[in-house]
């Protein structure tokens, strides 16, 4: 089942009503140009359906699996190595990114349940999605998840060339569920992941990704 995520219905909705109005008013005025009559209205239905299936949001049954840390995006794995994060942790963890191209679910969902220890907000570039330092420069949001055991996961929301908007919708001490809506990211853009360096990581580079559904790893003790 689909539906269309509340960041996109107010722009399809104008979206709609200005290429109507555009392809009436052509039709109006130069009604002897059928070839440029039907041009406009093939590339105003093209048009839409690629933003339309922008902001489509698929509806499935959440998980519920302690220990398990699942994709918190739609993408491809384009990252798998040990770094420092020190935003929040300041401690070397497994980092895994995911890349978010424009055709991809841009709904961002909470790879485990816990609780929000931390989050920031922070301007920056908009560096492409896969460079290497736009985890760290670009426009971006940090979030830190505290499972009950009390381990922690960051996740980052990082903008691309063509995101000039991240939506989040959570704050500290917002409890999430796994599988759970927590951010969107407008068109082109990336996840990042930071675990801890003893979880097993059951995802490979080049992977494709469904947000909620595929398992990215597995936490120490379960």
């Amino acid at each position: 089942m689909m539906t269309i995520h509340k960041e996109g219905r107010a722009l399809l909705f104008w979206m709609m009503i200005i290429l109507v109005a555009l392809n009436y008013l052509l039709y109006y005025f130069l009604p002897d140009q059928r070839l440029l009559i039907n041009l406009s209205l093939i590339i105003s239905v093209v048009l839409y359906l690629i933003i339309l299936q922008f902001f489509r949001n698929p509806i499935f049954p959440l998980p519920d699996e302690k220990g398990v840390v699942y994709a918190p995006a739609d993408g491809k794995v384009v990252v798998i190595e040990e770094a420092f994060e020190g935003e929040y942790l300041k401690e070397n963890r497994k980092q895994v990114s995911i890349f978010m191209s424009p055709i991809n679910v841009h709904v961002n969902r909470s790879p485990m349940k816990g609780e929000v220890e931390y989050f920031q907000y922070h301007p920056g570039k908009y560096l492409v999605a896969w460079h290497p330092k736009s985890s760290t420069e670009n426009e971006r949001t940090s979030m830190v998840i505290k499972d009950a055991l009390g381990t922690k996961i960051m996740v980052r929301q990082v903008a691309g060339a063509l995101a000039k908007r991240i939506k989040w919708y959570v704050k500290p001490g917002s409890q999430l569920e796994q599988g759970q809506e927590f951010g969107f990211i407008k068109f082109g853009s990336r996840v990042d992941m930071y675990l801890p360096l003893d979880a097993e990581i059951l995802c490979t580079i080049d992977q494709v990704t469904k947000g909620a559904r595929t398992p990215i790893a597995r936490l120490s003790g379960f």
